[in-house]
């Protein structure tokens, strides 16, 4: 029972291989930027993806899609552009021109596909972009309520509001919900909102997959059971102390049984295991992905990610990676780079997966990415519901298209 999808803003592949993990294929891929573009047709070349489920890229820009010849598919999704919602930008959503949320709005609305999945930075949701979250889910929900030519949005989202109160009845069903990765066995504290939508007439409530890994269970792990260190074949006598500002949350654990926490945390650690010290071992040895880079620095609110934590979210940068970012900080406190096999396997891509481009490249890629894992989670639960409509023919779904 096939599922098809059509995924704008495709990026490096993350979110394409969790929808790959969930058994949905892909009609069409396409994503505008160069790179991004040569390490998606590396990794289909070589294999990693099956080629039926990964057609060839369509490089460009996704506003001169034709989305009608994919009108009545099972999913829309993609990452539109976040920076004009990140923590690190310039903050200037709807004022930004690389705001892409319109365009994905817009595919909805010509593609009428019985859902839509888009993903975005934690930032979107910020009490100073609060009008325009509603702005942009009003949107999805009532997709034909249009803007009039150039009626501003708080006229437009005036109207999507009375439109709403007067009890008309949506066009989607749509939720949101921001998730941590590292709830969901990502090594990788990466906070990201999650928008979803099911076509109204297919008559399903989207649920958002449950957490399935805790800080709490991670901190048992480590400090009560010691099962933690043993399973990473740490030494007693390189085990770090109980850092004192836990030790009260720790003592509240001591008598909860395991069985009753989720999984733990994964941590660095547990990640990058198996990969040999890029500083230590000659380059000729290993592949290019795994390269020591030089430069590492720390400075105040930028110290690297503990080696016993998740990692602090990768970041891309506006000029390649940021300083004090995406390092790994030792247990003497000194730190280096992560390496790009390193990032990808914190990312959760198959160490097989190939990054091309420059080193400050494949990091801006994978700072942008999504998690494999996590994308794969979200899609399953997606996939599931469609699947139902797919086996109850009352509910009407449209007949299957195919994107040209």
């Amino acid at each position: 029972m096939a599922l098809r999808c059509v995924e704008m803003f495709a990026g490096a592949g993350g979110l394409a291989l969790g929808l790959d993990a969930a058994g949905i294929e892909h009609e069409a891929i396409i994503e505008w930027d160069q790179d991004a573009c040569n390490t998606l047709r590396e990794n289909r070349r070589s294999g990693v993806v099956p080629i039926c489920d990964w057609p060839e890229v369509i490089q460009g820009d996704v506003r001169r899609f034709d989305f009608s010849t994919a009108r009545g598919i099972d999913l829309v999704t993609g990452g539109p552009p976040c920076q004009p919602f990140s923590l690190g930008g310039k903050h200037r959503a709807f004022l930004d021109e690389r705001d892409m949320f319109p365009a994905a709005i817009g595919a909805v609305r010509v593609a009428r596909p019985s859902a839509f999945m888009f993903e975005n930075v934690r930032g979107l949701t910020r009490t100073t972009f609060s009008n325009y979250f509603s702005y942009i889910l009003l949107q999805l929900e009532f997709p034909d309520l249009v803007g009039r030519g150039r009626e501003p949005w708080m006229d437009h989202l005036a109207r999507l509001e009375k439109h709403k109160t007067k009890g008309a009845e949506s066009e989607y069903h749509v939720v949101s919900r921001v998730l941590d990765a590292a709830d969901f066995g990502i090594p990788q504290r990466r906070e990201r909102v999650f928008i979803v939508g099911f076509r109204k007439d297919l008559g399903h409530e989207f649920s958002f997959p449950k957490q399935t890994h805790s800080y709490e269970a991670l901190l048992h792990s480590q400090w009560i059971s010691g099962e933690y260190w043993e399973k990473n074949r740490v030494a007693k006598r390189n085990r770090p102390v109980v850092p004192e500002q836990l030790q009260r949350k720790i003592h509240g654990l001591r008598d909860i049984y395991p069985s009753l926490l989720p999984r733990p945390w994964r941590t660095v650690r547990e990640a990058i295991d198996g990969l040999p010290d890029p500083e230590k071992t000659p380059l000729g040895k290993l592949p290019q992905a795994h390269k020591f880079q030089p430069g590492a620095r720390a400075y105040v609110g930028h110290t690297g990610s503990s080696l016993d934590d998740p990692a602090k979210a990768l970041k891309a940068g506006d000029h390649g990676v940021p300083g004090g970012e995406n390092m790994l900080r030792r247990s003497d406190g000194s730190v280096r780079y992560f390496t790009v096999r390193e990032s990808a396997r914190i990312q959760t891509f198959p160490d097989d997966y190939v990054f091309v481009g420059s080193w400050t490249e494949s990091m801006r890629q994978l700072g942008n990415a999504v998690p494999v894992d996590l994308a794969a989670c979200v899609a399953k639960a997606i996939s599931a519901k469609l699947r139902m409509s797919k086996r109850s023919p009352a509910n009407g779904r449209a007949e299957k298209t195919k994107v040209h």
